[in-house]
């Protein structure tokens, strides 16, 4: 999955909005103003590889549920604690090409269902509705 396949996908959500409240390098998801994702380019080398060392991808951080958290990030080397974020809520994802889209998908629709689960009961059913 690359940068625009993941912006698009994260904008079909219901409600889903897009803010640069940190500039305009950091794409700020948000659902009823609540933010479920970001999306910016990566500073940080990543790699073994001189040759992937140099390589700038796109990071994206996605609210997390604590234990799925650990679990992902044991399995998927490109999934690291979230960066700027609350390590233990959330993850940073970086797309590199080494995760199944589908896998970065169900990430993307976790996000999304536990930023809404945390909102006010007229909130959730009128986002909901939309599913």
């Amino acid at each position: 999955m690359d940068q625009q396949q993941a912006q698009t996908y994260l904008l079909q959500k219901p409600f889903s909005t897009l803010d640069y409240p940190f500039g305009e390098e950091v794409m700020v998801f948000k659902v009823k103003n609540k933010m479920f994702a970001t999306l910016a380019l990566g500073h940080l080398a990543v790699g073994t590889h001189q040759a992937e060392a140099e390589k700038r991808f796109y990071w994206m951080n996605l609210k997390c549920d604590p234990d799925e958290a650990q679990a992902l990030r044991d399995i998927f080397p490109s999934v690291i604690p979230g960066y700027h974020m609350s390590k233990r809520l959330w993850n940073t994802v970086v797309l590199d090409g080494s995760i199944p889209q589908g896998e970065i998908e169900r990430m993307m629709d976790n996000s999304f269902k536990l930023v809404v689960s945390k909102m006010t009961k007229k909130d959730q059913q009128s986002i909901l509705l939309h599913l």
